[in-house]
């Protein structure tokens, strides 16, 4: 699945074209291409403030593109790295190809609440974001061309987007993307004339806009689920494997005595078992968690006017997510009449799921959970008590249950790649 998404990006990147692109645009382009958002956006704000849309639409990638730097410093700050499972990791299906420890040699201990301001932080950049991306996406027939490659991002917050901090050197290390092959590119062991670099370029316009402000949410509603309860056990018995030079209990002791295979091994296998029994998550702002389900239905509806705005384009460029008439940068996956069907189908069952007037089903159960009561009353979240039947009690009603039937269209369109789909339509 890894692969066959990473392959539908990179195809969805590498294609030829352009267009001109206004004033706001020029400068989303240049700041970008010079990681230097943070000083460009005033000029882009000025724009959108005069009711300029593509002003608006800048705005919202420079907030968006300045929160992930924020994001990244904080995390960078705090010495954050995939947790080192070794056999661990491979006994609970998750892989040992994360390096071991920080990537910054000097980091600041991080606690609990430090946790919670930077997690706070990145939820109100997506939310500015996700506001300028509206009003970008309102009005406008504007194009912007920007190649995503060479977008710099300062990823360590040390006030400088180097040359080397940018998408492409993030990408360029991914083995499953550097392994797909260009169409004109030999089969392995064969030797062929150089194929010229690929232009990267994408033509970004108000659908896109709404496009974006769809996927704010997307993270949004994780983050604030997550400020939504009280989740220090688990910081305190887990959070040393992301965190390792922090002041956890743990930090000092992630090697020990050998119970099965090996001192660290064994320790990170106990470490997986504290955080499994620590996935009891008191409710502690009910509002909030109220306001997930409200995130998850503004997706839904935020997706149906990307469609509206793409379905009603007339032209033919470059388009990231095209109309059954444009040209689809991504050959495996067509875009037909029959394939928008079946995604406004989806999200008609999704919204229904949303709304409690179809149920999810328990493995337990002849009646089914009601994931509206969940957001609007629960007081705790104990993933395993729900999984395993307690938990759920408090949801259960009678009802109609979603099943394969109700996603029988998308189903039946989408097949196996309907998990790529769903990412690239949001």
């Amino acid at each position: 699945m890894k692969k066959t998404l990473i392959s539908t990006l990179a195809a969805l990147l590498f294609l030829p074209g352009g267009t001109q692109a206004g004033e706001a645009g020029d400068l989303l382009q240049h700041h970008l291409y010079e990681g230097t958002a943070a000083k460009g956006l005033s000029a882009v704000q000025s724009l959108c403030n005069a009711g300029d849309a593509e002003g608006c639409f800048a705005a919202g990638l420079m907030t968006l593109v300045e929160g992930v730097e924020g994001l990244t410093a904080d995390l960078y700050r705090y010495g954050a790295s995939n947790p080192d499972l070794g056999s661990a990791g491979l006994l609970m299906g998750m892989g040992t190809e994360a390096p071991a420890g920080p990537t910054n040699p000097r980091p600041e201990p991080i606690t609990y609440q430090a946790l919670r301001a930077v997690l706070e932080d990145a939820l109100a950049d997506l939310d500015r974001a996700h506001d300028l991306f509206l009003q970008g996406g309102e009005r406008g027939d504007y194009v912007v061309m920007l190649d995503p490659l060479r977008v710099r991002l300062d990823l360590d917050g040390d006030g400088t987007a180097a040359q080397g901090e940018t998408l492409a050197a993030l990408l360029g290390p991914m083995e499953d993307f550097a392994n797909i092959p260009s169409p004109d590119a030999p089969p392995s062991g064969k030797v062929k004339r150089p194929v010229p670099p690929a232009d990267t370029t994408l033509g970004l316009d108000r659908a896109d806009a709404l496009w974006f402000a769809g996927y704010t949410q997307v993270f949004a509603a994780q983050f604030d689920m997550a400020l939504a309860h009280d989740f220090e056990s688990l910081f305190e018995a887990y959070f040393h494997r992301v965190f390792p030079d922090s002041d956890l209990p743990l930090a000092d002791h992630t090697s020990g005595g050998i119970l099965f295979s090996g001192p660290e091994s064994d320790a990170a296998l106990a470490d997986l078992l504290a955080a499994v029994h620590t996935l009891n998550f008191p409710v502690e702002d009910n509002p909030r968690l109220a306001n997930v389900l409200g995130r998850l239905q503004s997706i839904s509806a935020l997706s149906r006017r990307n469609w509206d705005a793409i379905l009603a384009e007339t032209d033919d460029n470059r388009e990231m997510v095209p109309s059954p008439r444009q040209t689809s940068l991504v050959k495996s996956l067509p875009v037909t009449e029959e394939t928008v069907a079946a995604w406004m189908a989806t999200l008609d069952t999704v919204d229904r799921v949303l709304a409690g007037e179809l149920l999810v089903p328990h493995w337990r159960f002849d009646q089914g959970v009601d994931l509206r009561a969940y957001f609007e009353t629960a007081e705790t979240t104990d993933v395993v008590m729900i999984l395993t039947g307690l938990g759920a009690l408090p949801f259960l009603r009678d009802g109609p249950i979603a099943d394969a039937e109700s996603f029988a269209e998308a189903n039946r369109v989408f097949g196996t790649q309907w998990l790529t789909y769903a990412l690239w339509f949001n």
